[in-house]
């Protein structure tokens, strides 16, 4: 069975789970899961892990993303993008430097009420359900952090260019719309692009025509996801051993306290650990059935 991560660069039109039911025809394996979900409309990075390496879904989703959007000032919409419904028109007169001026009250902690054409649940039913039944209810602001964000270009008197970095939970599509109603003409997403997700980037990601054509030969080995964290050899029998049947164990030497790759004496990456004064524990296995 095929087991790794792939860097897909997800084209507009599919939804996340119209690229892992493709990618399950051309690899061959049901066992595959995506990190960090884009809206048929966006395009870039998106992780897609197949066979073992699925029990690290849950790190990469948890991580900054980056993305290019477009802002178009003077629409508002029903889903906060341009595939929605307008609701309502303005006139625009903001300038770029108007815009930037706006941009700090953005950035850092914030909290965004979130769209209701969104997955999230509210009583059991998801929010772009009730929406389509032409339903609103209440949600609850939900704390995000933009860590960055910059106007990069205008490209018409009301189309602007963002680069925005962010937490896990930020819906660009609010953010747009947020903006665009302190500066009083309101303002929608017009596009979007993800560039960076769970520390891979577009230059590290592949097309599904790229994948159908060399399979397997893209997929990345699942310690890749990890790579931000140091690597600790195995060197004995005995501690291999504990290792693999899951129990922690004692390193020798001065290592400092902190999140560890760890890898088996025959090479293969085992698991993820906690090193704690002098013990190693793990916490999460990536060997095994």
């Amino acid at each position: 069975m095929a087991d790794g991560i792939l860097i897909i660069d997800k084209g507009a039109g599919w939804t996340s789970m119209d690229v892992c039911a493709k990618l399950r025809g051309i690899l061959k394996t049901k066992k595959v899961g995506h990190a960090g979900t884009l809206d048929p409309m966006a395009t870039g990075v998106l992780p897609v892990f197949v066979g073992q390496a699925t029990r690290a879904v849950s790190f990469a989703e948890s991580g900054e993303k980056e993305y290019v959007a477009g802002l178009r000032l003077g629409l508002v919409t029903d889903t906060q993008d341009t595939t929605g419904a307008a609701l309502a028109e303005h006139p625009v007169t903001v300038t770029a430097d108007q815009l930037r001026a706006v941009l700090p009250d953005f950035t850092g902690p914030i909290c965004q009420v979130p769209p209701m054409y969104s997955a999230i649940k509210i009583g059991g039913q998801k929010l772009y359900d009730l929406a389509r039944q032409g339903k609103e209810v209440e949600r609850k602001p939900r704390p995000v952090t933009i860590y960055a964000l910059e106007l990069l270009e205008q490209t018409s008197p009301v189309d602007f260019t963002l680069r925005i970095r962010c937490s896990k939970g930020t819906y660009v599509r609010t953010l747009c719309h947020d903006i665009g109603a302190v500066l009083g003409c309101g303002g929608c997403m017009s596009s979007l692009r993800r560039t960076r997700a769970a520390g891979f980037t577009l230059a590290e990601s592949h097309t599904l025509a790229q994948v159908q054509e060399q399979g397997e030969a893209l997929l990345r080995p699942t310690d890749s996801l990890f790579r931000q964290y140091p690597a600790y050899h195995i060197d004995h029998p005995r501690v291999d051993f504990l290792c693999r049947n899951g129990n922690p164990f004692y390193v020798k030497g001065d290592l400092p306290d902190g999140t560890y790759r760890v890898y088996g004496m025959d090479g293969s990456f085992l698991c993820l650990s906690r090193l704690e004064e002098g013990t190693m524990t793990s916490i999460k296995n990536y060997f095994g059935a």
